[in-house]
């Protein structure tokens, strides 16, 4: 009997199974505290998670223009939210985040590779 159990909880029909689209349209994103102190040098050795952000250039044509909040990194893509979830490769893209009143434009070839691992790189 354990198709009850809590483990099959959020498998239930009717409740989206991919990642992120439980968030679509709930938006809440701590943004921290040291957020507005960010520089272009300085963004790479933070957390992108909860940044605003937007697709400034591609060499697909697809994903220019497509903004929202970074939801997941991983060591070769952005998760974003917007409108639906994109999961974005940082290596074909340019990305523009939004840290407070500025705007800070980072190649994707800067960010790939894992968070943790971006710091020993500096």
């Amino acid at each position: 009997m354990w198709r009850n159990s809590q483990k099959w909880k959020n498998r239930a029909s009717r409740r989206p199974q991919r990642k992120g689209e439980a968030l679509i349209g709930k938006l809440w994103i701590f943004r921290g505290l040291d957020r507005g102190r960010m520089t272009k040098k300085t963004l790479l050795m933070h957390e992108l998670i909860g940044l605003k952000v937007k697709v400034i250039k591609s060499s697909h044509p697809g994903l220019i223009g497509i903004e929202g909040y970074v939801i997941d990194e991983t060591k070769n893509t952005l998760t974003i939210l917007g409108t639906k979830v994109w999961a974005i490769p940082k290596i074909v893209a340019e990305f523009e985040f939004e840290v407070g009143d500025k705007k800070i434009r980072i190649k994707g070839e800067e960010l790939v590779g894992r968070p943790e691992m971006r710091l020993k790189k500096r």
